[in-house]
């Protein structure tokens, strides 16, 4: 008995789900929120060294931080994952309470979190007109 044929060169050995597509506004405020995840280490790192909270609080609290930032960026297709990443964003602008440089990282992190936001809507209305794709925009 012989083994089935490999299948033809650029044709998936199991055909699955497609892939689903994902709208210009998920793909750019999901960018946005692994750059703050990443920021947030460096954040979490600097609030331990001036000793403004004790190291298990800045760790935890920064870990925690930044777990939430990644899965709030896999939620953003929904409407209610949107509004937890504007959560996030007033989330980064109270770190300023720690530290007051934390509030001009934040204030460019919501100007690109809100750029990102706008954008990314008007792409993906224009996008589901050009190509009829109804509800790909958040």
């Amino acid at each position: 008995m012989s083994a089935a044929p490999p299948p033809p060169e650029g044709v998936a050995a199991s055909p699955g789900r497609p892939r689903r597509r994902r709208g210009a506004a998920e793909s750019l405020l999901s960018i946005v929120l692994v750059l703050e995840a990443m920021s947030m280490f460096f954040v979490m790192l600097v609030v331990n060294g001036r000793d403004l909270l004790p190291t298990g609080v800045a760790f935890g609290g920064g870990l925690g931080a930044i777990v939430v930032m990644l899965l709030v960026s896999r939620v953003l297709r929904f409407r209610w994952g949107i509004v937890l990443g504007c959560l996030v964003q007033i989330g980064l602008i109270a770190c300023g309470l720690l530290d007051p440089v934390m509030y001009v990282v934040a204030a460019v992190f919501v100007a690109l979190w809100t750029y990102c936001l706008i954008k990314g809507l008007q792409l993906d209305r224009l996008n589901a007109a050009r190509y009829g794709d109804p509800g790909e925009s958040a």
